[in-house]
Formats: C-alpha cells, sequence, structure tokens
C-alpha cells in the first residue's frame, strides 16, 4: 500500500504541478475573457434563473428543474472537500492555499458556465426526461468516440469509485474520532443507506439533494459567520496571512507559494468541480427553454461552494490556534470548531460531515451512472458499477487517509484533463450560446434556443429546429 501511495504520489506532482495548473488557469482565463467575464457580469441573471419554469415539455413530474440540477450539482461539489479538504490544503500548503482556491473558483466559474452550457446543447431525451455531459459533446460536436470513453472510464473512476472512497473515510475518520465506532461498521451502514437512494434513480436522487443541500450548507454558513463576527476583528490578520502565504511572503504552515499553488488547485477543483467535467452531467438532465440557463444555474453553484462554503471552512480554522497544529484532514476541523464552540463540536462536526460527505456520495453515483452507457450499455454492466461503488465506500472507510485523497487526485487529474481540452476546443459554441441569449433577453423575451440559432451544431437530439417549427405552422 506504501508503495501505491508513493507511485500515485508522484503522478500526482507531475500532473498537477505542471499540466493541469496551466490548463486550468490559462483556459480559465481565456472562457472569461471570451464570454466578457460572465461570472462576474451575470450573477444577478444566475439567482433569476433558480426560480425559472420554463421547460421545453410539459411532462413536468419526470422532469428535472433548474433547482434540482443545481442541488444534484451541490450535492457533490459540498462534501468533504469544503470540510476536509479545506483544512488539508491549510495544513499541507499553509493559508495561502485558501487564497488559489479562490482563484480556481473565480476562473473556474467561467469554465463551468462553458462545459455545461455546452451538456446542455448536446444533452438526449432520457426515459426520466434527459441526460448528457462531457461524453456527449465529444462524440456528438467533435466526433471522437474514444473521447467519451475514455472521459467515462475517468468519470466512473473519479466519482463513482475514488471520491465515494474519500467521502466515506471522512465520516468513518470523524465517528471513530467521536464515538470511537470502528470504520468498518460506518461503511457498511453508509453502504446500505447509499443503495437504497441509487437504486431508486435520479429523480429520487434529485428530491434527495433538494432537501439535504440547502439544510446542511444553510446551518454550516450560519456557524461560521458566528465564529467570523465573533472574532470580527481578527478578520483583516487572517486575510492577511492569507495573501502573504499565497505569494511566499509568509509561510507559517506548508513548504512555500509552489505548495500553496499546487494544494490550493487541487482542493478547490476537487470542492468547486468547475472544469472538471462532473458538473455538466447534473446540468444537462434541467428542463430549461435555453442551454445558457443551466451555463449560468452551474457557475453560481462554484461561487457557492468555495467563496461560501470552502471559505468558511478556512476562516473556522484560521480563526483558531489549530492550524499549525500538526492536524490534517476532518482532524483539523474539528479541532478548530472544539476551541470555538467547545467539546459538543466533535459531535455536531459528525452529524454535519455525515450529511455533507452522504450526499456527495449519491451526487457523485449518479454521475458515474450517467455515463457507463459509453462503456456498455447493458444492466448487468450497471448492476456492476453499482455494486463497485458501493464496495468503494466500505474499502473507503478503513483505508488511510493519505491512500484515498491520492487516488482521487489520480483519478480527478485524467478526468479533468480530457474534458479541458474538449471545451478548449468547443468554448466558441458557449460564447455563442451566450450572444444568443443575450439578445434575446434585451429584447424582452424569456430566452427559447433552436437547434439552428447556432450554425455548425452536430448531432442535436433536445433542441426543435427554428425552420422546421415555422414550416409545421404555416402548414
Amino acid at each position: 500500500m506504501d508503495f501505491l501511495s508513493n507511485l500515485v504520489g508522484q503522478a500526482n506532482t507531475l500532473l498537477w504541478g505542471y499540466i493541469l495548473i496551466a490548463l486550468l488557469i490559462g483556459l480559465g482565463l481565456y472562457f472569461t475573457i471570451g464570454s466578457k467575464f460572465v461570472q462576474i457580469r451575470h450573477i444577478g441573471e444566475m439567482f433569476r434563473i433558480l426560480k425559472d419554469k420554463n421547460t421545453i415539455s410539459q411532462e413536468s413530474e419526470k422532469q428535472i428543474s433548474s433547482l434540482q440540477a443545481f442541488f444534484i450539482g451541490a450535492a457533490t461539489r459540498i462534501g468533504t472537500g469544503n470540510v476536509a479538504g479545506v483544512a488539508m490544503a491549510i495544513a499541507l500548503g499553509g493559508p495561502g492555499a485558501v487564497f488559489w482556491m479562490w482563484i480556481v473558483a473565480v476562473l473556474g466559474g467561467a469554465s463551468a458556465f462553458i462545459e455545461s452550457t455546452l451538456a446542455q446543447i448536446y444533452k438526449v431525451p432520457d426515459k426520466v426526461g434527459f441526460k448528457g455531459g462531457p461524453g456527449y459533446y465529444m462524440k456528438k460536436q467533435l466526433g471522437k468516440k474514444w473521447m467519451s470513453t475514455i472521459f467515462a472510464v475517468t468519470i466512473i473512476a473519479s466519482f463513482g469509485l475514488t471520491f465515494n472512497a474519500v467521502q466515506s473515510n471522512t465520516i468513518a475518520e470523524a465517528f471513530n474520532s467521536s464515538f470511537g465506532i470502528n470504520g468498518a461498521i460506518v461503511g457498511i451502514v453508509l453502504a446500505i443507506l447509499a443503495a437504497i437512494i441509487i437504486f431508486g434513480g435520479v429523480k429520487r436522487i434529485a428530491n434527495f439533494s433538494s432537501i439535504i443541500v440547502p439544510v446542511m450548507a444553510s446551518f454550516y454558513i450560519v456557524l461560521a459567520l458566528y465564529v467570523s463576527i465573533t472574532n470580527i476583528t481578527e478578520i483583516p490578520a487572517v486575510i492577511g496571512l492569507i495573501l502573504k502565504s499565497a505569494f511566499g511572503l509568509e509561510q507559517a504552515v506548508g513548504g512555500g507559494i509552489g505548495a500553496a499553488i499546487m494544494i490550493g488547485v487541487k482542493r478547490g477543483l476537487f470542492s468547486n468541480e468547475a472544469g472538471m467535467g462532473s458538473a455538466p452531467v447534473a446540468a444537462a438532465t434541467a428542463s430549461v427553454s435555453h442551454p445558457v440557463k443551466q451555463g449560468f444555474v452551474q457557475a453560481l453553484g462554484v461561487f457557492f461552494d468555495t467563496i461560501l462554503v470552502c471559505s468558511a471552512t478556512a476562516f473556522i480554522i484560521l480563526l483558531s490556534d489549530s492550524y499549525n497544529s500538526g492536524l490534517e484532514g476532518i482532524a483539523l476541523t474539528q479541532a478548530a470548531m472544539g476551541e470555538h464552540f467547545g467539546s459538543w463540536a466533535g459531535i455536531f462536526l459528525s452529524f454535519a460531515i455525515l450529511t455533507f460527505a452522504f450526499s456527495s456520495i449519491i451526487g457523485s453515483y449518479y454521475y458515474g451512472e450517467a455515463n457507463i452507457g459509453f462503456i456498455n450499455s447493458s444492466k448487468t454492466a450497471l448492476l456492476v458499477y453499482r455494486l463497485l461503488v458501493l464496495g468503494m465506500i466500505v474499502f473507503g472507510s478503513v483505508a488511510s487517509l493519505q491512500i484515498v485523497w491520492d487516488l482521487a487526485d489520480f483519478a480527478m487529474a485524467f478526468m479533468a484533463l480530457t474534458n479541458l481540452i474538449a471545451i478548449g476546443i468547443l468554448g466558441r459554441i458557449a460564447f455563442k450560446a451566450l450572444d444568443n441569449y443575450m439578445q434575446q433577453r434585451k429584447a424582452g423575451q424569456d430566452p427559447v434556443f433552436y437547434a439552428d440559432d447556432i450554425e455548425g451544431l452536430k448531432g442535436i437530439e433536445a433542441w426543435p429546429n427554428r425552420e422546421q417549427e415555422k414550416k409545421q405552422i404555416s402548414l
């Protein structure tokens, strides 16, 4: 196991230290400029769309709304990355890692907009509404079926398997620390609960997420606000520490500016998924009148995840004396919570991480399920996938913290690399979709998309053709 951990760790250093950081930041800048800062200029529109009722079909009971798709995405974003991941970033990369998580979120908002808009354009009808994601725009527009297959394998390995091991590992560690419960028992219970939901389908996943995500996120943010308000005089010093550490000017913890950047980018991407290719799978399920609506919604999800929830954890830790204690992961966050709220905090956080991480397990499972058909569309393949997911939940609960995070980073690297190449090529299509949307909004219309609104689109199944519709009306 140590050999495997060292091997995966070296591969992660190569991938994350050079290739992915350059792609994430470079493409984030390209999408930001090309979209005229869409993630900043249209925040008001993002909130308005969450209440949007305009679908392209009347069978609403079978469809996923914009809000529900947002919650499926948020369910996978808001998990151990927000609690244990931020703590690991601070422990290994210093407080400056938080700054680079913010950078990933700001630039990632544009990347999230691009990939989710593309997912909506190329989505396909499904028995419960729609499905889609990177595999579909790779196959349809780029004509690269092999690329779709590679992405399907990597998203299944990442979300369905290794990411779920991370989630169960964090839950098991929290419950072992607070109650002394054996990790294997926690893993078995989690697997049983997950099986009940994942065998129920995407609608049950959406319903579960739409209930649990707002509750857990709101309560956690309230606690962080309490910590910030009661320590308001120390906030400027904490922000100063983050900025100094980010540029190597002050290294109270961690390994310098290089460590701060690499750890911050990794943990930021693990948390908000911007550009990774996972959130578009949720975005594609939504029934909306225009693809850009889900681009806006998922861009908002990135800010919600990192700027709010991850920052909440960072302030809880950095406003305590625990951040340079040598602890990492959920243990560091528990120690910081204990300083702020007393001995009950460890117990509270155990249940908080249960809701955070379990919702991520459910959402992550669906991301894999939506792509299994690119490999094998048989019922047997789906059953095998489901059993592997449940097995990895149990594995994660008894494995070491280091190996599950290393495996997750390794799988995430290949998935993100595949998707970033695709959206880098196809980004111009999302730019055109944004222009089309804004033209209609300026005309006072609720934007509606047609397959022939953008010249050169291939393989469109879910959107009607404007010219064909005109001919049918005239007849």
